[in-house]
């Protein structure tokens, strides 16, 4: 008997059908991911190119679907307010993420890209930068494997440690826009905390994700100055725009308003399918060819930046009116 064939039409049939049953049913962000994750383990992911593409996809629609959910006016407020700490945020991150990568003697390619993930937003900054960069494809999987096994963490640690904080929901958005890697996984994590965290932790974090143009254009002058400049190659989070037109619509025509609920919760449970493709993407190869010293950068990276946030927070060092 071929095991491995049995193996084979099994993962074909059951990746379709655990994704259409995360869309159905009431599947939690992290139980999504888990599903994602333990079954690209253990009978593999045939569609692996495929989810890829279509994870990016999904998140974009996704984004742009929850704008329909927002109050465009707390969106204006809560992105200008966010401005500050964004950019402190993002200089420290990186400053931390050149230093640590000195001490461990990780490739500086990989440790420019863990750290533009860690700073800005995760896998979306690693492709933008790694364009620029010109980085190595064994670089890229690596840093994306180190970002996307934390992101999956984060779904599960993050709620745990708001709750054992007694952080507001307001709080608890912020901190998950400033820390965690992914929209995606602000996203999931915030929308498991309440619906005021989902709407600050979508708003600072797309509102950091407009930092991945200047960010890639610096490293690519860094880095790539004698060469042809890359900035055409650079692609703009253009959902971020739809999200904005989104909310617009539905705050300046109240007609629109139920509608746009329905199209704000069709894309929480697209979000939900998109998590587990996520999942669905870390392949034993991916798990494999994440080294020790990036591995350990971005855990220590990311412990220091989410210990830092959360320490501001709680201090009342930075928040929302």
């Amino acid at each position: 008997m071929n095991i491995p064939r049995i193996q084979y039409l099994v993962s074909m049939a059951l990746i379709p059908l655990l994704a259409v049953a995360c869309f159905v049913f009431s599947f939690s962000s992290a139980l999504a991911l888990v599903l994602g994750l333990v079954t690209a383990v253990t009978v593999g992911n045939p569609y692996i190119s495929k989810t890829r593409k279509l994870t990016s996809n999904l998140l974009s629609i996704a984004v742009v679907g929850l704008g329909a959910g927002m109050d465009l006016n707390v969106v204006g407020r809560v992105g200008a307010q966010g401005v500050g700490y964004t950019v402190l945020g993002i200089s420290l991150t990186l400053i931390i993420g050149y230093f640590l990568g000195k001490v461990l003697k990780t490739e500086r390619d990989t440790s420019i890209l863990i750290s533009a993930g860690t700073a800005i937003c995760g896998g979306s900054a690693i492709a933008a930068v790694s364009s620029s960069i010109k980085a190595k494809p064994h670089e890229i999987s690596v840093s994306l494997g180190v970002v996307f096994m934390l992101n999956a963490l984060a779904l599960i640690v993050f709620p745990f440690v708001g709750h054992h904080f007694n952080l507001t929901e307001g709080q608890f958005g912020l901190w998950s826009a400033l820390a965690i890697h992914d929209t995606s996984s602000v996203v999931g994590a915030s929308m498991q905390y309440g619906a005021h965290a989902l709407e600050v932790g979508t708003t600072v974090k797309l509102a950091r994700a407009l930092w991945i143009v200047p960010v890639t254009l610096f490293f690519g002058y860094l880095v790539s100055r004698k060469q042809e400049s890359t900035a055409g190659k650079t692609k703009f989070p253009w959902f971020i725009l739809g999200f904005l037109l989104a909310a617009a619509l539905v705050t300046w025509i109240p007609q629109l308003q139920g509608a746009g609920k329905v199209v704000n919760e069709l894309a929480k449970k697209l979000l939900v399918v998109t998590l587990f493709l996520i999942g669905a993407n870390l392949t034993r190869d991916t798990l494999r060819s994440v080294g020790v010293r990036p591995l350990i950068q971005g855990v220590l990276l990311w412990i220091v930046v989410g210990g830092l946030t959360l320490a501001a927070i709680l201090a009342g060092w930075i928040g929302l009116a």
